[in-house]
């Protein structure tokens, strides 16, 4: 039995990965394997009932059983390109001030360009952020974690997370490559310009005023005290929640 932290639902199985992206992984000669990336379970991606992903899930479990631990309250939350799933169910938290931002989503609440959100956010501005999986799309990363860590107030939390390729040593990246395919073959996206390696991604992180700390299966047992957590709710083994704090 499958349980979804975002819906509370239960299903016998969730989707796998749609076979999409792992045909264009094929087709574009990519060097790598989606199975040699961090966070990723390719048969138990996708919840059959909210269509909350793997990550959407992990994340979920940690604003369950840390966040929901908080000081009584308001909790103010930035979410950077919001997926619908974890939008709503966010939204549904009635201890949650929720606010959600990017440049080109259909459903954020503002348009925002996360290098520079001077004009949106003053400094402090949110008790937590979730930014995920928009890093890789971002020409000056470095810049944009700056601002997002400007936009924490002191004691926050933050979700960062990108796609990790736990075979690679050290960053590739080109912010300014307009050829296509070739920046599907070396970053696994058309709207990527850069594939992270583990270390230098925590180094950015860290150069960038975060703290950072590092969950993975046996620190989620122990804050939910659920000895299958990641089994059960359809979360890869290998996975790890990078959490910045200020």
């Amino acid at each position: 039995m499958r349980i979804c932290p975002v819906c509370s639902g239960r299903f016998g199985s969730f989707f796998p990965l749609p076979s999409s992206y792992i045909e264009s992984q094929n087709l574009a000669n990519s060097e790598c394997s989606i199975e040699d990336f961090e966070t990723i379970n390719i048969g138990q991606y996708q919840c059959p009932g909210c269509g909350a992903s793997d990550r959407d899930r992990l994340y979920a479990l940690y604003i369950q059983h840390v966040l929901s631990r908080r000081n009584p309250g308001k909790l103010r939350l930035l979410d950077i390109a919001p997926t619908p799933s974890l939008s709503r169910y966010l939204q549904r938290l009635e201890w949650i001030e929720y606010r959600s931002a990017d440049l080109v989503s259909d459903i954020a609440m503002d348009k925002i360009d996360i290098t520079d959100m001077r004009s949106s956010y003053a400094d402090g501005s949110f008790d937590f952020i979730i930014c995920s999986h928009v890093l890789e799309h971002v020409q000056d990363d470095r810049a944009a974690m700056r601002e997002l860590c400007r936009v924490l107030a002191p004691e926050g939390r933050a979700i960062l997370m990108v796609p990790i390729l736990l075979t690679q040593a050290h960053t590739d990246e080109d912010p300014f490559l307009d050829d296509i395919k070739e920046r599907v073959r070396r970053f696994g996206q058309e709207d990527h310009v850069r594939r992270y390696a583990k270390g230098d991604f925590l180094k950015r992180l860290r150069d960038s005023g975060f703290l950072v700390e590092m969950l993975d299966e046996g620190e989620f047992k122990k804050l939910t005290r659920i000895p299958r957590v990641f089994k059960d709710h359809g979360i890869s083994s290998s996975s790890s929640l990078y959490i910045g704090k200020k």
